[in-house]
């Protein structure tokens, strides 16, 4: 990225974070749906691979279907992105409000075990809302791991922005995170994790419907080395302000195996319980990159 294409990118990005939050909900909501509908008409990179991806999910779609999913899905997405740059002007009781939580004591009843937890999430939905919950409602301060951005600027902003609502926030980069997990973990501590798609080249290789996709190993060792629970979570949205969210039961590390024959096991079964939530929410997977090995650039260049 150019030094004046990443100054302009983090400009419109901290436009966002300063303007949208001012406006009236109607207004913002109005203004996203509008930016998500002109997006999809344009058919840009973006919105070709996103349906690209739902013809995956949804193999029995015929064109018209696959292009009604990916305009519900670039309207999903952007409301990802407006309630993203709203979050920050919530309040508590808002934050409660805006999700309804499946299955909550899975979650709860594994803190109070004081072993540590992993959730793991696919991009369904609002993640950082699904944070801002568990910091707000459940009082649980927790530690993630962010994509380093340029320029370092907007990664700076991210960070901050998620800092904000209570998160800890550590580079994906630079190999010192997982440590650092596995002390939070160790300690009785929650670790969130967005972990559908591999951005090191050295995930595992999971069957994700009917095709080899590769998915991070960092849920499934740090569940291993630590003794912590590793549950899978999904979410979506359900044509109403509130957002659904369900934590689905504990990924039990295999009593043989080696280590690499457990990570792969504990992997696929978070990559099917994803599987699940997406088909059931397919418009809802904000996944606009390349994800199955197939669809990789031939030198493993992503896009």
């Amino acid at each position: 990225m150019s030094a004046i294409k990443g100054r302009i990118t983090d400009g419109l990005y901290g436009l966002g974070w300063g303007a949208v939050k001012k406006l009236p909900e109607p207004a913002a909501e109005a203004l996203f749906r509008t930016i998500a509908d002109r997006a999809w008409k344009r058919r840009g990179k973006s919105v070709l691979r996103l349906e690209s991806n739902l013809a995956r999910v949804v193999p029995d779609a015929g064109p018209e279907r696959l292009a009604e999913l990916s305009r519900a899905g670039m309207r999903s997405y952007m409301r990802y992105w407006m309630e993203s740059f709203r979050l920050p002007t919530w309040t508590p009781e808002r934050i409660r409000a805006s999700i309804d939580v499946t299955d909550a004591h899975l979650l709860t009843e594994g803190l109070d075990s004081g072993r540590g937890v992993v959730l793991a999430l696919p991009h369904l939905g609002n993640w950082d809302l699904a944070g801002a919950w568990v910091t707000t409602d459940l009082k649980v301060p927790f530690t993630t791991v962010a994509e380093r951005l340029k320029p370092e600027s907007l990664y700076d902003r991210f960070v901050a922005y998620r800092e904000g609502l209570g998160m800890e926030v550590l580079p994906h980069s630079g190999g010192a995170a997982f440590g650092t997990l596995a002390r939070r973990l160790r300690a009785g501590g929650l670790v969130c994790l967005v972990a559908d798609r591999d951005l090191s080249a050295s995930g595992v290789e999971v069957s994700f419907f009917g095709a080899t996709a590769r998915m991070p190993a960092g849920p499934a060792l740090l569940a291993q080395q630590t003794g912590a629970l590793l549950l899978p979570v999904t979410l979506w949205y359900d044509g109403t302000p509130v957002m659904g969210a369900r934590v689905h039961p504990a990924v039990g590390v295999p009593e043989e195996g080696t280590r690499a024959e457990k990570t792969a096991a504990m992997t696929q079964a978070l990559a099917d319980a994803f599987a699940g939530g997406i088909a059931e929410h397919p418009e809802d997977w904000h996944m606009l990159q390349r994800l199955w090995l197939d669809d990789l650039e031939p030198r493993g260049e992503r896009t």
